[in-house]
């Protein structure tokens, strides 16, 4: 269950489990033979965190490319008749249900041949699951008084890099259904890039084990399940759109926070106006620094890995970790 303060407003709120697909119907012609002819798999990636999957699983066997640009929010990305076209011929497309309505539309209208639905990847969607009981029972205790509905819930799984590393033998098998002679390299793939999630994993642990504050002030609730992971306690300004605007009352509610908890920091994000964090922040007299979701791909020389360890660099500064 994700750990959070628990404030009227705003929680990390669930993520509903859905449907998986991961459909063998037409796969790609025997070896390298494409739909594209280009001599790799051709996967489509709904935004950066499963491009970065697809693309480390897979090597120089892939093309990987994504629907959601580089330096863009993918929360309400909206698709061209184009990239609706491309994601019909695309050999692999890996999405993440309900997190991008464009994206679901697009593979109704157009069965691709392989399709890897993460949120139904066995270990994600048992924390997924986990996350909508607990906003059950928020809802439950709060509703009378909440001033703030949930607008969605938290797709963020990836910033638990366990989670992430959970979905690659399913990404693997997928593209091995697409191109059976190179299983072997697929699944090779996958192994490797667990044990860097491991690594990753174990240094986290390691180092915000050490910290003396355990309280994360965020401009939005979008990072739940790295809180989950690591025993931290997440209180964002707004819910989970980034673009809401908190409301005095949650302002208020902030500023007792920081208060109680000996807050040093509130963190920004770099795809968000980081103004109202900073107004407050001067207001109490902390500071603020940048935390990533790492939702798309801000720097195109700096992946997943490097994001994460940018992030695990400002907590550890901002949380007073040894």
């Amino acid at each position: 269950m994700t750990r959070s303060l628990a404030l009227r407003p705003l929680l990390p709120a669930g993520l509903a489990a859905t449907a998986l697909l991961l459909a063998g119907c037409s796969p790609a012609a025997e070896g390298a033979d494409t739909a594209t002819g280009s001599g790799t798999v051709e996967v489509l990636a709904s935004f950066y965190p499963l491009q970065y999957l697809a693309q480390e699983i897979g090597g120089d066997l892939v093309t990987v490319s994504s629907l959601t640009p580089p330096g863009a929010e993918p929360h309400d990305l909206e698709l061209s008749p184009s990239q609706v076209r491309e994601v019909g011929r695309a050999d692999l497309v890996v999405y993440l249900s309900g997190f991008q309505s464009a994206v679901d539309d697009a593979l109704v209208a157009t069965e691709p041949a392989q399709v890897v639905d993460v949120a139904e990847v066995p270990a994600i969607a048992e924390h997924m699951g986990e996350e909508e009981d607990a906003e059950d029972e928020d809802h439950a205790e709060d509703e009378a008084e909440d001033e703030h509905s949930h607008d969605g819930d938290d797709p963020h799984f990836w910033l638990d890099p366990t989670l992430l590393a959970a979905a690659a033998p399913v990404v693997a098998e997928a593209l091995a259904a697409a191109d059976p002679d190179h299983a072997e390299d697929f699944a090779a793939g996958a192994d490797q890039l667990v044990v860097s999630l491991e690594a990753l994993d174990e240094e986290f642990t390691t180092v915000l084990a050490t910290c003396e504050r355990r309280v994360l002030v965020t401009s939005h609730a979008a990072f739940g399940y790295l809180a989950e992971r690591y025993d931290l306690m997440q209180v964002g300004l707004s819910d989970l759109d980034p673009e809401a605007e908190p409301s005095p009352a949650r302002l208020r509610e902030i500023r007792e926070v920081v208060e109680e908890h000996g807050v040093t920091t509130i963190f920004t994000e770099a795809l968000v106006s980081p103004k109202v964090a900073e107004t407050l922040a001067d207001d109490l007299g902390i500071s603020t620094a940048v935390l990533d979701p790492v939702e798309s791909q801000v720097d195109e020389a700096v992946d997943y890995r490097g994001a994460m360890e940018s992030n695990l660099t400002a907590l550890r500064a901002a949380l007073g970790c040894s």
